[in-house]
This record gives structure tokens, sequence and C-alpha cells, in this order.
């Protein structure tokens, strides 16, 4: 017996399948912003969160002063700028040497100095003809030790040219004595008495500008 078939189903069934997908329609594109707009909006982030971040760095970790005046000269040069850790006595108490930046309030006259520690707080000091001499334990029976001072400049100070003599005077608690290295013109624990630890700003520790100046403390 002659088998016959449908042509047309046959066809049919051997077909492959169409897998072209269908053409998305208009109603179903994104109705986002442009790529343009999407850029300039990517920018505005991230401006925003720089400036964010510059506000916070500023606020609770570096700052820059501008030196004014001859305090710490020659050390540093008046228009010197530094830039200060406002964290380091967050961290860690001041040390001997440290170049801070201290917090001075007179009256009605808020400013800014900058000034190194020269004695920490228990210690007695003293200064005679220039020379500061330190007792790092005044209850003990040894003597004061000379403070060695290689920052200062020997054209600036000079034995006899830094005023009148320091009196024994002992470093209360969580404060310190600061001086200028500018010794003969230098507004600072002489005058002020030992300072806070609340009172400073922070530690100084490079001048960044000029380029010419530029060194760490």
């Amino acid at each position: 017996m002659t088998e016959t078939y449908d042509a047309e189903r046959a066809d049919s069934d051997d077909a492959e399948p169409d897998t072209t997908p269908a053409a998305p329609s208009g109603e179903d594109e994104p109705s986002g912003l442009s790529s343009g707009a999407r850029a300039f909006f990517d920018w505005v982030v991230v401006v925003g969160v720089a400036l964010l971040v510059a506000v916070l760095v500023r606020t609770f970790l570096l700052a820059h002063f501008v030196v004014d005046g001859q305090s710490m000269y020659s050390t540093l040069a008046p228009g010197d700028r530094v830039f200060v850790n406002k964290m380091s006595y967050q961290l860690h108490e001041p040390g001997r040497g440290d170049v801070v930046v201290l917090h001075e309030i007179s009256g009605a006259i808020e400013r800014d100095l900058i000034k190194r520690v020269i004695a920490l707080p228990g210690e007695e000091i003293r200064m005679e003809n220039c020379v500061v001499w330190v007792d790092t334990d005044p209850a003990d029976e040894l003597p004061a030790q000379r403070l060695d001072e290689p920052y200062l400049d020997p054209t600036v100070v000079t034995p006899g040219n830094c005023g009148s003599a320091i009196e024994p005077t002992v470093i209360p608690d969580d404060a310190v004595y600061v001086m200028g290295d500018n010794r003969p013109g230098s507004h600072d624990s002489r005058a002020l008495g030992p300072v806070s630890y609340d009172d400073l700003v922070g530690r100084a520790f490079v001048v960044f500008w000029p380029r010419a100046d530029w060194q760490w403390l």
C-alpha cells in the first residue's frame, strides 16, 4: 500500500522554531535620563563627595596654617605655610620639641599661634642667659639638665638677648610650656603661662609652601 503525506503538515513538522526576538515596541523603552544628563549627574556626585571629604578632613584631621610674624624665625619665616595634624594629640601626648599650633583667647581677641614645646607636664623649667634648664622630676634629688636645642639659630638667640630670666616653674598636668625659636621676639609661655592641652590645635609637621622652604618639622 502506498502511503501519502500531507506536504504542508510535513513541512510544518520538520521546520525549526523561529527564535528571532521580537523587536521591542516604543512603549517598552526606558524613560530615564539621557547619556549626557547621566554624565552630568555623575560629575555632580563626584564633586559633592570630594567637597564633603575635604570638609571632614579639614575639620577633624588636617589643617594648614600661615606663619605670621617672626616668633619662630629662623625655623619658620613669615608667609610659610604648614600642615597641621589635628589628630596627633588625640592619639598621644605632646612631645618635647614638637612644633604646635595653639589657640589663644585674650579678651575679645582670638588668634592661633605657632610655638615649640619646651617642657612637659610635671617638669620644672627655668631659663638663665637664654639657656633653658629642665628638671624632669622635681621631687627627686637630681639636678636639672640643660636642654639641647639644635633648632635655635645662634645668630638670633645669643646669651643675654632673651629678656628676663624664667623663674623655676612647674608645669601642671595636661599642659605644656611653649616658646618661640626666636627667643628675643616671641610671645609665648613666658607671658601666657603653661598652655592647656585643650588649647592645642595640633602638631605642625611640614612646611609645604613656598617650595624653597619645604622641610619636615
